[in-house]
């Protein structure tokens, strides 16, 4: 496999995965306000952690949405940090 194909496979893979933590954090801070079903903690934080930190960690600043969770306010800066140790070590590897 092509070394170009591999990284715009992931740069697509990690857009994705944090527009769609971005529109979940989103989506929770409305059902909070208007009362309504919520979506689960762990599924924000697995969503986070499967590579949406970034934006959810923005969209959590944005919304002031769980910023009093300790596992957000802490878990989400830690889970960014490991994704942009992996991505430079894994692109220090590749190139």
């Amino acid at each position: 496999m092509n070394i170009a194909f591999i990284l715009k496979a992931v740069g697509l893979y990690l857009l994705l995965i944090n527009i769609a933590t971005f529109s979940l954090f989103a989506i929770d801070k409305w059902k909070a306000i208007h009362g309504r079903w919520r979506i689960r903690e762990s599924v924000l934080l697995g969503c986070s952690l499967i590579g949406g930190a970034a934006l959810g960690l923005l969209s959590m600043h944005l919304f002031h949405h769980k910023t009093q969770k300790k596992y957000f306010s802490i878990g989400l800066p830690i889970m960014l940090a490991v994704h942009l140790v992996i991505c430079g070590v894994v692109l220090y590897k590749l190139i």
